[in-house]
C-alpha cells in the first residue's frame, strides 16, 4: 500500500488529484465543526448523548460525529446513501428505471440526477423532522417558524454541499467521492474511541493488566480488519468456456474464462438495512415521547443495541438474534435483486459460452442459483461475525466505540478500491507513455 502511494506521488497528475482530494476532505471536516447559526449545538448535543447513548453509533460514525454535535454537516452523506439504496431497489421494481440503468453512460447520468433530487427531498424531510422534534423538546431558544426554516435550510444545504463535494472528488480527485468522505468520517472518530479504550482499560491499571488489555484490543482490531479484508476479497471463480466461431477465414472464441462471484455480494447493505429496521421503533418512541410499559417496553429494550450482550440483562440479547436473522435475510434479498442467474445464463448463451459439464439454459440457471445461495450464506455468516465482535465487547466489557464491523468493512473496502484505482491510473499512464514514444 505504501509502495503504491509513494510511486503515485511521483506522477504529477495523480499527485494533483490526491492533493485535491485532501483539500476537499479538509473542507468536509471543517464544515462538520461549524454550528448552525442561532442553535445551541452544545445543548442539543448533550440531549442526544443522554437520550440516544450508543444506539446510534452507526449514524455518528457515518457523519464523523457531526450529527451528535448537530453541526452544519449534521446529515452529511446519509441522505445520499439512503437515496442511492432506494433508487437501486426501485430499479428492479420499475421497468423505466431498469431500462435507464441499462442505457449506458446517458442512463447513468439520468440515474444520478434522480438520485440527487431524492437526496434533496430526504434532506428536507429529515431536517424538518429534527427541527420540529428539537422544538417540541424545548431545545430551541426561539421555537417559531423562522427558526425551523433556518434549521431546515442549513441542514439541507450542508447535505447537498457534501454531495457536491463528493462529486468533485469523483471527477477531479481519486476514488469515489461519497465513499472517500464516508471513509474520512469514520476514521475521524477512531482516535477518540481509542482514547476511550485507553481510559477504560489501561489508564491507572497494573502493568500486567495493561499488557493483557493492549494485547486483547490489538488482537480484536487487527483480527476484525483481517477478517474483513478476507471477506471482501473472497470470491468463487466459475470456469466458462466459449465455443469456436468462424468469421471469414478466422476462428474466434474457444478461449476459457471465469465468472467471479464475490462471497460478500451485498457488502454492508444487509447490516445497514437490519440496523435501520431495528432503530425505527426506537425513533418512533422518542418522537412520541412516551415510555411503553410491560411487554412493549421489554421488546423496545431488546431492540436497543446498547442493551445487547449485557450480563446483567441477558434476555435483552434476543434483539441481537433478531438482528443477525435480519442480516442473513437481507443478504439473500439484496443479492437476489442485484445478481440475476437467468440474465447471466442468457448472456453467456448468446456469446457462445457455457460452464464445463453444465448444459446451457435452465441447467446453467439452476447451477448458478445453487452456487449463489451457498456463497451468500457464507458471506452472510461472515458479516454476522464481523458485526457481533464489537457489539459483544461493547455490551459485555463496556468498551464504548462508535466504529464497528460495518465501519471496518467500509473503511477496508474503500481503501482497497481506491488503491486499485490508483494502480490502474498508473498502469494507464505507463501504457500511454509507451504508445506515444
Amino acid at each position: 500500500m505504501f509502495e503504491t502511494l509513494r510511486n503515485a506521488l511521483k506522477v504529477k497528475d495523480i499527485r494533483s488529484r490526491l492533493l485535491f482530494t485532501l483539500f476537499i476532505l479538509v473542507i468536509t471536516r471543517l464544515g462538520s465543526q461549524l454550528p448552525i447559526p442561532g442553535i445551541d449545538s452544545a445543548q442539543i448535543s448533550q440531549y442526544l448523548d443522554t437520550l440516544l447513548g450508543d444506539s446510534f453509533n452507526l449514524l455518528n460514525s457515518f457523519t464523523g460525529g457531526s450529527f451528535e454535535q448537530m453541526s452544519l454537516f449534521a446529515l452529511n452523506v446519509t441522505p445520499y446513501i439512503t437515496s442511492s439504496i432506494i433508487i437501486q431497489l426501485l430499479t428492479i421494481a420499475i421497468p423505466a428505471l431498469e431500462e435507464m440503468h441499462r442505457d449506458g453512460e446517458d442512463g447513468r447520468k439520468k440515474m444520478n440526477n434522480i438520485t440527487r433530487f431524492v437526496t434533496l427531498a430526504l434532506s428536507v424531510m429529515e431536517s424538518a423532522g429534527l427541527a420540529i422534534g428539537f422544538g417540541r423538546q424545548g431545545l430551541l431558544t426561539n421555537y417559531n417558524a423562522l427558526t425551523i426554516v433556518e434549521m431546515i435550510v442549513c441542514l439541507t444545504a450542508g447535505s447537498v454541499f457534501i454531495m457536491w463535494l463528493g462529486e468533485q472528488i469523483t471527477d477531479k480527485g481519486i476514488g469515489n467521492g461519497i465513499s472517500i468522505i464516508l471513509l474520512i468520517n469514520i476514521v475521524s472518530r477512531m482516535p477518540s474511541d481509542l482514547f476511550g479504550l485507553y481510559q477504560k482499560f489501561i489508564e491507572g491499571k497494573q502493568i500486567g493488566g495493561i499488557v493483557i488489555a493492549v494485547a486483547v484490543i490489538v488482537f480484536v482490531i487487527v483480527g476484525t480488519i483481517l477478517l474483513t479484508i478476507l471477506l471482501n476479497d473472497a470470491e468463487r471463480k466459475i470456469p466458462v468456456q466459449y465455443s469456436r466461431k468462424l468469421q471469414g477465414r478466422m476462428q474466434i472464441g474457444g478461449q476459457g474464462s471465469v465468472l467471479p462471484i464475490k462471497v460478500n455480494t451485498a457488502n454492508v447493505i444487509p447490516i445497514i438495512f437490519a440496523s435501520s429496521l431495528l432503530q425505527f421503533p426506537l425513533v418512533i418512541k422518542q418522537l412520541i415521547g412516551k415510555e411503553p410499559k410491560g411487554i412493549g417496553g421489554a421488546i423496545l429494550n431488546s431492540l436497543n443495541q446498547s442493551n445487547w450482550c449485557d450480563p446483567e440483562h441477558p434476555k435483552r440479547t434476543i434483539g441481537l438474534l433478531i438482528y443477525l436473522a435480519l442480516t442473513v435475510l437481507f443478504a439473500y434479498f439484496y443479492t437476489s435483486i442485484t445478481f440475476n442467474p437467468m440474465e447471466i445464463a442468457n448472456n453467456m448463451k448468446k456469446q457462445g459460452g457455457f460452464i464445463p459439464g453444465i448444459r446451457p439454459g435452465k441447467p446453467t440457471i439452476d447451477y448458478l442459483t445453487k452456487i449463489l445461495n451457498y456463497i451468500v450464506f457464507i458471506g452472510a455468516i461472515g458479516l454476522c461475525i464481523i458485526a457481533v465482535i464489537p457489539i459483544f465487547f461493547n455490551g459485555y466489557f463496556g468498551a464504548q466505540v462508535s466504529f464497528g464491523g460495518t465501519s471496518i468493512i467500509i473503511v477496508s473496502g474503500v481503501i482497497l478500491e481506491t488503491l486499485k484505482q490508483i494502480e490502474s491510473s498508473m498502469l494507464v499512464r505507463h501504457y500511454s507513455g509507451f504508445l506515444t514514444e
